[in-house]
């Protein structure tokens, strides 16, 4: 039986221990193996991107890591102590029950109106508090979400699929505002996605995962590793070459595309 085991106290901001640290991960769902032996390490003040193709088992290993799922082999140690911020890939709303979003991001925690407002300036929502959830752009909805999850004051941000329905400017605005986040609080953040040519600037480490670890190293290396390059294909790593040389085009807002699903836009 997979056992949790504690690891050593630590403050994110100043100790490079780990906050997770997962060995040996396997599990199988419905007759079919999701993770084959994975191995995953996050500390305090780093980014780690998790990149893989559907099906690779990206979301089963937040939620074993979180402790919602158990595996069939391996174990996952975590800090003493540890609270996680949770952003999930889906986050349905019923159109007919409206929703502030001072409620949405007060839906599981208790907060004072300070630190509500705290969190939706952190984020950039602070004129949004009293707005119509289900009526947000894909953007909106996604730093309304994390400042949910900041009201929690996490020691560690997870993140599942957070730029779904959001364009690139949008994408490269959500990014940096986790990164941001990282470099305020000291957090350890993982964050889940397909989107390679911009999860790569933000990140410190980046997990390229397909039901085992293929790949691993800081984004320099990986996009030259050969499991990448098979992976993904050539094109992707020549994507990842050029755009730390790509220029950032703010015009003042988002341009966003809601796909027709509220959770993941």
């Amino acid at each position: 039986m997979p056992q949790a085991e504690p690891l050593p106290s630590r403050s994110a901001a100043t100790d490079p221990r780990p906050l997770v640290d997962a060995h040996g991960l396997s599990i199988a769902l419905g007759g079919r193996t999701i993770l084959d032996h994975v191995d995953m390490t996050v500390s305090g003040g780093e980014i780690v991107t998790v990149i893989g193709p559907n099906g690779a088992g990206k979301s089963t290993l937040v939620k074993i890591l979180l402790g919602l799922l158990k595996p069939d082999a391996g174990s996952v140690g975590r800090a003493p102590g540890l609270t996680v911020g949770y952003v999930p890939q889906r986050f349905p709303l019923e159109n007919l029950v409206p929703l502030t979003v001072e409620r949405l991001v007060t839906m599981t925690v208790r907060a004072s109106r300070a630190a509500v407002t705290a969190a939706l300036e952190e984020t950039g929502i602070p004129h949004l508090r009293d707005a119509d959830a289900a009526g947000l752009s894909g953007g909106e909805f996604q730093r309304a979400l994390i400042a949910r999850a900041l009201l929690r004051d996490p020691d560690l941000l997870v993140l599942d699929e957070p730029v779904q329905g959001v364009d690139f400017t949008g994408e490269t605005k959500l990014y940096r505002l986790i990164g941001e986040i990282r470099d305020r609080r000291g957090c350890g953040v993982v964050l889940i996605s397909h989107d390679l040519h911009v999860v790569m600037a933000e990140s410190d480490r980046v997990i390229c995962l397909n039901g085992h670890v293929c790949c691993e190293g800081v984004p320099e290396t990986i996009r030259t590793d050969p499991e990448f390059m098979r992976l993904f294909g050539p094109a992707a790593a020549r994507h990842l070459a050029i755009y730390p040389h790509a220029h950032d085009h703010d015009h003042g807002h988002d341009h966003e595309h809601d796909h027709g699903e509220r959770a993941a836009s």
